[in-house]
């Protein structure tokens, strides 16, 4: 998702529909004003969310929406899907269809898995949220088919190579908490990545959950399939 940002004398005169020269006067004439301060440098850039007046009016005025979803398995992160509920089905009737319209989502979760889905309309946002170069880690529990040992903690740690790719993973951090179960933590979102680990072992995961992401906890008091907008703070606290 690209980040949307555009200089402000290209707003204004793709909004108005007047000239790049007239626009320098008017910003001479003091008339444009974003965020609250007073606009005079052509070469200014804005932002989907800069509030942006002149002659005391609305040029832009976007809100940005922050979106916490606890996914039910059997849902699609995806917009539209003939054949399954996406998670943009699960907002109706919880928000204003033309906020669901301007969202998109971060970090997908596949058809199987449940747990935290973050669902935004700030690009910026979520670019740095998924960037690698920020290492975010994203938690998993995992439930197995066949008891775990300690192999498997050297094994995510090292790495796994994948010939399809023909990529090494990046380090995974496994903790074992009871035989079948295991928490997993990575910075990465290789297609089916943790399934394909334990897979290297002949052990098929029954359940696999994300249940947070950076400093983020997906809230408990959401029931499977019901969302809530986040916090400034948790917004703020997501982010490298």
């Amino acid at each position: 998702m690209a980040i949307n940002t555009t200089r402000l004398d290209r707003l204004i005169s793709e909004f108005c529909q007047i000239n790049r020269k007239k626009v320098r006067l008017i910003l001479a004439q003091k008339r444009v004003y974003v965020d609250g301060q007073l606009a005079i440098d052509i070469d200014q850039i804005v932002d989907q969310f800069s509030y942006v007046v002149m002659d005391n009016k609305v040029l832009q005025n976007k809100t940005a929406h922050y979106i916490m979803l606890n996914k039910p398995i059997g849902v699609v992160c995806a917009t539209k899907d003939e054949q399954h509920k996406t998670v943009l089905d699960l907002l109706s009737g919880q928000f204003e269809q033309k906020i669901i319209d301007d969202l998109h989502i971060v970090g997908r979760l596949d058809l199987n898995t449940s747990g935290l889905v973050l669902l935004t309309n700030d690009s910026r946002w979520s670019e740095r949220l998924t960037a690698p170069e920020h290492k975010v880690n994203k938690c998993y529990q995992v439930v197995l088919e066949n008891p775990l040992t300690p192999e498997y903690i050297e094994a995510f740690a090292q790495g796994m190579y994948f010939p399809y790719e023909k990529i090494t993973t990046k380090p995974v951090a496994l903790r074992i908490i009871s035989p079948f179960q295991a928490i997993v933590t990575l910075t990465e979102g290789r297609y089916h990545q943790i399934k394909r680990m334990f897979g290297r072992f002949r052990n098929p995961v029954i359940n696999l959950h994300r249940y947070s992401i950076g400093q983020l906890t997906l809230d408990e008091s959401l029931k499977s399939g019901e969302s809530r907008v986040l916090s400034q703070s948790e917004v703020s606290s997501i982010v490298c």
